[in-house]
């Protein structure tokens, strides 16, 4: 079922604030020190933060950060430059709620084993389905004029992609994440989705399918079991009235032979 089909929000991001330039600079600390975290709320403080909604595109350069902590975040979305933070082994932007969903290059990070995300904030989330956006009426841009395939990074233009919705596991959480393709091929590459959510990459909209959600299902469980319940009270039923029925209306087939004997003797 599709609920809450939002609209897609572009160019989200004033680049000219006080804001983003301390977090570019702190990118670039970060990547220059080598440390193994990045947690700009940190550095940026609460109010600056706040002003934060995607990240920039040279998070690409923090290639030992091993910890994204981006907790309590007004993120609307993360670049797909993040797949080349080759040593990120834990992601967390728990509470933001804001961010429903991620770029595919994200299922690059081989090294990410742990996360923590506010599944009920995403596209396709089986706790409540919430509506993907249709693609073709709304396509994502990213900031400038480059793209590049999900799959094989072959240079490609916003006339030449084509923008396909997969939810796939990673980290410790199943997340809907955008792919850029440049053919059938490297759609074919793109991971099976868990048993619970579309099987098949996809454009979105409100014609689209998408398995029950938690409380759908609930209340199907709950609806079988009233029908067992009233089934099995009219079995009840039907036991009591047989073990209640009046002696004189059954018939003891083992007595008739003494009965026509009695007859037989009271006729003479």
């Amino acid at each position: 079922m599709n609920k809450r089909i939002s609209k897609i929000s572009n160019e989200v991001q004033d680049r000219d604030s006080v804001a983003w330039k301390k977090l570019c600079e702190y990118i670039e600390q970060v990547a220059e020190s080598g440390s193994d975290e990045f947690v700009p709320r940190e550095v940026l403080g609460d109010e600056l933060f706040a002003q934060i909604f995607t990240l920039p595109e040279s998070i690409g350069k923090l290639k030992k950060v091993k910890k994204v902590g981006l907790y309590g975040s007004n993120l609307k979305r993360i670049p797909p430059e993040i797949g080349e933070m080759e040593s990120l082994e834990y992601f967390d932007p728990y509470t933001s709620y804001n961010l429903h969903w991620f770029p595919f290059e994200i299922y690059k990070c081989k090294n990410l084993k742990d996360s923590r995300i506010s599944t009920r904030a995403l596209y396709g989330n089986y706790k409540n389905r919430m509506g993907f956006p249709k693609l073709d009426h709304n396509p994502v841009r990213y900031f400038g004029d480059k793209l590049k395939c999900s799959v094989c990074n072959k240079d490609l233009t916003y006339e030449t992609t084509n923008q396909k919705w997969i939810s796939a596991y990673i980290g410790t959480d199943t997340i809907p994440m955008l792919a850029n393709l440049c053919s059938s091929e490297c759609e074919q590459k793109l991971p099976i989705p868990p048993e619970n959510y579309v099987q098949v990459p996809h454009k979105g909209g409100a014609d689209l399918v998408q398995p029950l959600d938690e409380d759908e299902l609930w209340e199907i469980e709950m609806a079988k079991r009233e029908k067992a319940e009233k089934e099995n009270i009219t079995e009840q039923k039907t036991d009591e009235q047989i073990d209640t029925e009046p002696e004189t209306t059954k018939l003891d087939v083992s007595k008739l032979p003494i009965l026509k004997l009695v007859r037989k003797i009271w006729e003479k």
